[in-house]
């Protein structure tokens, strides 16, 4: 396996060139040589090993079935390429609403856990879950790239660059679906405060 960081865009080119011929050679190189930088890429997305290996797959299909398409004066190679897992890594996402960060059950614990005070009354600890309840609630109710953000953000301390960094997201992208969701979030508990 090659090291990552001494690929050759132009040994990726030429790779790329003969699995637009239907080299199968070439195209195994192509994938030895990529398969564990674009792997580490889709896991950082996914936080999830299988589904980040589903993803590298579907990306590897559509590297075999596109390398035609490829026009290096638009992308080096590993631009091109990682590209393309973002992108199947964000329709797996949207498609299956899988959550990276953040999901159901584990989140609504989690928010209770972290908002338990031991010297609370019980009649206060009771409040408190159900607050983190109405929360974990309308968390759910946000598309789940959203979700994800605001998780990232808020409940693991990350910055907008931070966030923006790891989810390869452009930063006014971030701040939008940040500011967005926050105004949803707003709505939705205002909503569930009235009787």
């Amino acid at each position: 396996m090659s090291d990552v960081h001494s690929l050759d865009p132009q040994q990726l080119r030429t790779w790329l060139q003969g699995a637009a011929n239907r080299d199968d050679a070439a195209f195994r190189s192509l994938y030895d040589a990529t398969s564990s930088k674009l792997f580490g890429f889709a896991l950082r997305i996914l936080n999830k090993r299988e589904l980040a290996e589903e993803v590298l797959q579907e990306s590897f299909v559509a590297i075999w079935n596109n390398a035609g398409n490829y026009q290096s004066h638009l992308a080096a190679p590993m631009t091109w390429m990682t590209t393309i897992v973002r992108n199947k890594a964000f329709d797996l996402l949207r498609r299956s609403d899988v959550t990276t960060e953040i999901d159901g059950e584990q989140f609504d614990s989690e928010v209770i856990n972290a908002l338990r005070d031991p010297g609370a009354t019980p009649i206060e600890a009771l409040q408190m879950s159900s607050d983190a309840k109405a929360l974990a609630y309308c968390m759910s109710a946000l598309e789940g790239l959203h979700r994800q953000v605001v998780g990232l953000a808020f409940f693991h301390d990350l910055s907008h660059s931070e966030v923006a960094a790891q989810m390869a997201l452009p930063i006014g992208t971030v701040k939008t679906w940040i500011r967005r969701s926050l105004e949803r979030l707003k709505t939705c508990l205002s909503k569930r405060e009235q009787p």
